[in-house]
């Protein structure tokens, strides 16, 4: 695997004055990465410009479901239930280091929305659009079957339960993942990079743009043929950088996810269900910790850093109480939390839960192309969908491209023959790994999370510092996020590249003054840098402790 580092952010930035791209995307979130990905893979000359970090919008605050999108059907959006439901098993083949089948119980009661009859159908329906393996396919359970599979749940006017699989994910490794596998197909990727403003030629068509680093201030000039707005939240702000929006194209909306120990909320396995307001709401184990979410409502705060209320986290402990009494969930045992804006596409007389999931694309009178909408897990038919949009208009200047080779191209780790090598892969890397001194539990951690890429990890052993008080996985970890992942803040290590602000939480605060020790040491920090990102990061864990 090619080094995706500093290193090489610095000389994509320095050669931009003298290189002509086919196509420039806006916008680094699982969006962008995808069309980076499916453009680059084709032939195209690619470059993607995030102005913050990869996957540092909705990408890493969603759900972290590669779900079908079961409650879509009460609203008969059939297609869209068919589509991505058939795109978690592409999704997983790809990369199944980053996500994992499991199964999920949906219970259902006499006050609910969901009946026996109902669930039942809605089931079948759905396996049938997904094109779910029979070993998959849902199966009914009694009211005592429910109480066995689950025993916290609320017994009264339990009627019975539904279970199929879904699969569950790290959206932000998913969107590093893909971007690393843009990366190694040959295009070029850049974060903390924000467009400022666009350039034309002399027919007023958009053919690049104005760039800031946002890290040393600097400016460039990108250019390119195709241009595509993959902004997510941030869709209709570059749109006004080219043509003034009229009316508003996009509803943003808010969802909230609380994280407890496993020890205040101990789920057997994951749980969806309905709230009194018929809302559907998870509650998903997750490595000795259970998640809660998520909320639905309108949002026209902060975008980069989304508000947190008391009143969301009350109305998700009113819905944990609900569906698990005998938990006793209060304030005092959340123990973080994390906020996800949602860009959806306006509906007329629609609320927030009701607005469609697909998405859609626009083109101005100049030619940006501007994607916005849709699911995390049809980033992939989304991003071909644009590719080929792009490549029709590319066609007409005779440029040739190969057809769209997403649907088979295995993600960075996960080069897999099949997907039920990966257990197995890991159980035997974990071995391995334990001759450099780690742990078995630190062998099988770093094997799960980086699949394939594990040997590159292992590597990076001759580069450890002695010295350091960061344990031999910290400082292995930390390295390849350097080195292999274009870190470059502490945030980017805690946050996106190992989730931890949100599912360790008190790992952090252990290990986050020599984290940053490091990397002052790795990037030649100054002392107002090394100050600057550690409020960075005390900022975060504030917002993560909610």
């Amino acid at each position: 695997m090619k080094p995706f580092s500093h290193t090489n952010r610095t000389h994509i930035l320095q050669q931009l004055s003298n290189a002509h791209y086919d196509v420039i995307i806006v916008g680094g979130g699982i969006t962008g990465t995808g069309i980076a990905l499916d453009a680059t893979s084709r032939g195209l000359k690619t470059l993607l410009i995030e102005m913050q970090d990869f996957a540092a919008g909705t990408s890493s605050r969603s759900t972290k479901l590669v779900h079908g999108g079961l409650r879509y059907l009460k609203q008969l959006e059939v297609k869209i239930v068919a589509d991505v439901g058939k795109e978690r098993a592409i999704v997983y083949e790809n990369a199944p280091h980053v996500t994992h089948p499991e199964w999920m119980l949906l219970p259902f009661y006499k006050s609910g929305t969901f009946g026996k009859l109902s669930t039942s159908l809605g089931l079948q329906v759905y396996d049938f659009l997904a094109g779910v393996k029979n070993s998959e396919r849902r199966k009914m359970l009694t009211k005592e079957e429910v109480l066995t599979h689950e025993p916290l749940l609320n017994e009264e006017g339990l009627i019975g339960g539904g279970e199929y699989v879904e699969y569950r994910t790290d959206d932000a490794r998913l969107t590093m993942e893909v971007a690393k596998k843009a990366h190694e197909q040959g295009a070029d990727l850049i974060n903390y990079t924000k467009v400022t403003e666009f350039l034309y030629d002399k027919q007023g068509k958009v053919n690049g743009a104005k760039l800031v680093d946002q890290l040393s201030d600097k400016s460039y000039n990108a250019h390119g043929t195709i241009v595509v707005n993959a902004g997510g939240p941030w869709v209709e702000e570059v749109m006004n950088l080219d043509e003034k929006v009229e009316g508003n194209k996009l509803l943003l909306t808010k969802g909230v996810h609380l994280v407890f120990d496993r020890t205040v909320l101990p789920l057997h396995q994951p749980i969806y269900f309905d709230t009194p307001d018929g809302r559907m709401i998870f509650a998903i184990p997750r490595n000795g910790k259970t998640y809660v979410g998520t909320t639905d409502t309108v949002y026209e705060a902060d975008l980069k850093n989304p508000e947190l209320a008391d009143e969301d986290k009350q109305y998700l402990l009113r819905a944990i109480t609900t569906m698990f009494p005998n938990a006793f969930v209060g304030m005092n045992d959340i123990e973080s939390t994390w906020v996800g804006v949602r860009p959806l596409i306006q509906e007329v007389g629609k609320g927030p839960s009701e607005i469609s999931r697909k998405d859609e694309v626009w083109e101005s009178s100049t030619g940006l192309l501007t994607i916005a909408g849709g699911k995390l897990t049809g980033y992939r038919k989304m991003a071909e969908e644009i590719t080929d949009i792009i490549i029709k208009k590319l066609k007409i200047q005779g440029v040739k491209v190969g057809p769209c080779m997403t649907k088979t191209l295995r993600l960075s780790g996960g080069e897999f023959n099949q997907s039920r090598d990966y257990h197995p892969y890991v159980e035997d890397r974990a071995k391995e790994l334990t001759k450099l001194g780690l742990s078995f539990q630190d062998g099988l951690n770093i094997a799960s999370m980086y699949g394939t890429n594990t040997n590159q990890v292992a590597e990076l052993v001759s580069r450890v510092k002695p010295s350091s008080q960061l344990p031999l996985a910290i400082q292995l970890t930390l390295l390849y996020a350097i080195e292999y992942e274009m870190a470059m803040t502490p945030v980017d290590y805690f946050m996106r590249r190992t989730g931890a602000i949100f599912f360790d939480i008190h790992w952090v605060e252990q290990w986050k003054k020599d984290v940053i020790s490091y990397m002052k040491e790795v990037f030649n920090w100054s002392s107002g840098q090394t100050n600057q990102y550690s409020e960075e990061l005390e900022a975060r864990l504030a917002d993560a402790k909610g």
